[in-house]
């Protein structure tokens, strides 16, 4: 299965810029949202076993926020947006105006706040594919959950388990001025996606 997985390095370097990209816009919308300063850092672009991915934040026992949406379209795949439960708490005090320290567990609203940061990160992501690829991708409703990365990455990748071991992934960490919000964006497209996207880039 992992000869799908087979890219140049300059065809990583351009899956990579347009993460970049991606990451830009997400983090100037998300600055915009809670009006503070948001750094990223550049993309990682990796191929990596699916088993190893919890390992990216934090390990499989580290307990966290996750949005997750799927995306549809030519070049299907899932967008995970995962963050520190403790960081994901900062966040929602931040998105309603509430004083640090406030929010000890999410209700109904708290989700919903989440899940429309988890809207914008994504869009501005897709975005950036459609202006490079012209591959239109279509975000399912987002879905949250809190628990273990371990956990709620077997639920998310079992589906691409299915079609193979590995994964490439384009991670990106958000980080706000005051360390208050601290995420990790995925993109993990499914295998077959990867040959589209590759060849729409347009790099050999």
């Amino acid at each position: 299965m992992l000869d799908e997985f087979n890219l140049s390095a300059n065809q990583l370097d351009a899956l990579r810029e347009i993460g970049n990209v991606g990451a830009g816009n997400s983090a100037t919308a998300l600055s915009q949202v809670i009006n503070k300063k948001i750094d990223m850092n550049v993309p990682k672009v990796s191929i990596i076993p699916i088993e190893d991915v919890p390992d990216l934040v934090g390990g499989p026992d580290a307990l966290v926020v996750a949005v997750f949406l799927r995306v549809y379209g030519r070049a299907p795949g899932n967008i995970l947006f995962l963050m520190p439960k403790e960081n994901a708490f900062y966040l929602v005090d931040d998105l309603m105006g509430r004083e640090h320290g406030t929010t000890q567990s999410l209700d109904e609203m708290d989700v919903s706040a989440l899940k429309e940061v988890g809207n914008i990160l994504t869009g501005s992501y897709l975005n950036a594919f459609f202006h490079f690829t012209n591959i239109s991708m279509i975000p399912s409703i987002p879905s949250l959950a809190m628990d273990m990365a371990g956990a709620i990455l077997n639920v998310v990748l079992v589906q691409l388990g299915q079609m193979g071991d590995h994964a490439l992934v384009i991670e990106t960490k958000f980080l706000a001025e005051d360390d208050s919000v601290n995420g990790h964006f995925f993109l993990v497209p499914d295998p077959g996606s990867l040959g589209t996207l590759v060849k729409a880039v347009g790099v050999e």
